[in-house]
């Protein structure tokens, strides 16, 4: 007798069968098949349901992210087909190509057809999770060598290094093929932001990937005209202007999703440099916790934001997830009843129901002017891009006083120094006390890969050294980076932030009208509960998300 999903599901003991009668009584109420239900209940991951279903098909499941793949398997197809397909040859079985694709790609005989015509072998396939071999795809079938192949075929056709080729080209030309497989590689490896820099003799290519350059391979001279001119074309930027900055924004689809790129063209001795940000819409979409806010934090954090009115200031450099957390912020707040009302510079993320202006300093339209306006269309809640000099600080202040709940960032060291930052902006420090909620400091460092991490031993000699602090009650577990498939062998996948929140209390507000330093702040802020950032950064290390080089790296 076949087996049911659902039969292996209780069968391995993943559900009860009370689980499975309760999810069934809502499925015919409700309408939704009942696997949707308990995934949506949190009985069971979905990731065991695609196991079980594949089982109960009669094929195999494997996690491709930790299997050894064979290169002669791999070598059978080309990177363009596994990614039409959606596959990745796996191993030989006596003389059978074992091909792992998703569930749904399995069961269509046409693919199955497909690739034994291109492989000319039979195929078998095996069943994984369609993310993870999308991931896979991009680990085992880099663009690097078709980038070179059409490096190779742009410097064979003069025409399409002329600065006008990009114009006229159509989607098979050489030249916007390289442009697309480059932006699609930086968007698969995860990469935050591309820097194509003209050099001596080549072109220079890195991607930022979790906070971290990394050196990609370089293009000839001979093509930079033709790229850098694309790239600006595409940004809808003036080809014909190169003497000065310019700023452009495109749209692309990678994977069917659109992902907004934020282009800035800077002049350099070499010619033209590019740097593009990308911006995947689903980091304004994370929650508080997911950013790595601990409990005692968020729940600071939560106090400040709940309040009606007030300014809410997140600290930190360039690169350190302010705008990020003020985006979860407004996901926490933002509801039908409320009118929220940004101005940026630029507009990283478009965001569904929030009125986001750009400023346009061109047009006369600077932060402090367009908040003028804002404070006209009856906004609740208004978000500041930043807060850059002495008119926008003062507007910002006059809002929270007004009533109005204010969040914004300033490039600060940490918390403490928004205070003196204010005063130094010529803001009276009575008006800055009067206003201001709590102040985030804020830095971003490299997670550990889940899959391949490690505990280690640390010797006390070696946490001294460090100045190494725990909290009371927290039982420390270190672990170290060792790198696999998943994480490009670099021991890390993805960024976690660390914070040091600073709520306003009445002893800080004296502190603050008598002028007195940061350090002054920060000794009574500690004293008075806030964890700095090397404090959090440490627990999320006793915790086994970071390592300690990764918090040294990003806190002075």
């Amino acid at each position: 007798m076949t087996m049911t999903v659902t039969d292996v599901l209780v069968t391995e003991g993943l559900i009860t069968a009370d689980q499975l009668k309760a999810a069934e009584s809502s499925s015919a109420s409700m309408g939704q098949p009942v696997l949707n239900i308990l995934v949506n209940q949190g009985a069971i991951a979905k990731r065991d349901v695609v196991r079980c279903t594949v089982q109960a098909a009669g094929l195999d499941f494997v996690d491709i992210m930790d299997e050894h793949i064979d290169p002669a398997a791999v070598a059978l197809l080309t990177g363009d087909q596994a990614r039409k397909y959606g596959v990745v040859p796996l191993r030989f079985d006596k003389g059978v190509l074992v091909v792992v694709a998703d569930s749904q790609t399995a069961m269509k005989w046409q693919t199955r057809e497909d690739l034994q015509a291109i492989t000319q072998r039979p195929v078998r396939f095996a069943c994984s999770m369609k993310t993870e071999i999308e991931g896979r795809i991009n680990q085992l079938y880099r663009a690097e060598a078709e980038l070179g192949e059409l490096v190779r075929d742009m410097l064979g056709d003069e025409k399409t290094i002329d600065i006008l080729a990009p114009v006229a080209s159509t989607s098979d030309a050489p030249l916007v093929r390289y442009v697309n497989l480059l932006l699609n590689q930086a968007i698969s490896d995860t990469a935050s932001d591309i820097h194509v820099e003209p050099t001596e003799n080549n072109i220079r290519i890195r991607f930022r990937i979790d906070g971290v350059l990394k050196e990609m391979a370089p293009a000839p001279k001979e093509i930079q005209s033709a790229v850098i001119s694309r790239l600006k074309i595409m940004s809808d930027m003036d080809i014909a202007e190169r003497r000065v900055p310019q700023d452009g924004r495109l749209t692309v689809m990678s994977r069917d999703r659109k992902i907004d790129l934020r282009v800035s063209c800077l002049p350099t001795v070499w010619g033209e440099k590019i740097v593009i940000r990308v911006l995947d819409n689903t980091a304004a979409q994370m929650s508080l916790p997911e950013l790595g806010f601990s409990p005692e934090n968020l729940l600071r954090w939560r106090t400040a934001y709940e309040r009606p009115n007030g300014i809410l200031i997140v600290s930190g450099p360039t690169g350190s997830g302010k705008s990020t957390s003020l985006y979860a912020t407004l996901n926490a707040v933002s509801r039908p009843e409320v009118n929220i009302v940004t101005v940026e510079d630029p507009v990283e993320y478009r965001i569904p129901g929030i009125n986001q202006i750009q400023t346009n300093t061109k047009a006369g339209l600077t932060f402090a002017g367009a908040l003028r306006s804002i404070l006209r269309a009856d906004p609740d809640i208004i978000l500041i891009g930043e807060i850059r000099d002495h008119e926008t600080a003062q507007i910002a202040i006059e809002a929270a006083l007004t009533g109005h709940l204010v969040l914004t960032t300033l490039h600060t060291n940490d918390a403490p120094s928004v205070l003196t930052r204010l005063t130094e902006m010529n803001i009276e420090p009575f008006l800055v006390t009067s206003a201001l909620s709590c102040a985030t400091g804020q830095r971003l460092a490299r997670r550990l890969c889940v899959k391949c991490k490690q505990e280690s031993g640390v010797s006390q000699a070696d946490l001294a050294a460090v100045q190494f602090e725990l909290p009371d009650g927290v039982e420390p577990s270190f672990f170290e980076p060792v790198g696999c498939n998943s994480c490009a062998g670099t021991g890390y996948r993805g960024r976690l932030a660390m914070h040091e929140v600073m709520p306003m209390t009445e002893d800080i507000s004296k502190l603050t009208v008598r002028h007195a330093s940061s350090d002054e702040i920060k000794r009574l802020a500690v004293e008075q509960g806030m964890r700095t950032l090397r404090q959090d950064g440490w627990l999320k290390v006793a915790q086994g998300q970071t390592t300690i080089p990764e918090v040294l790296r990003v806190i002075a």
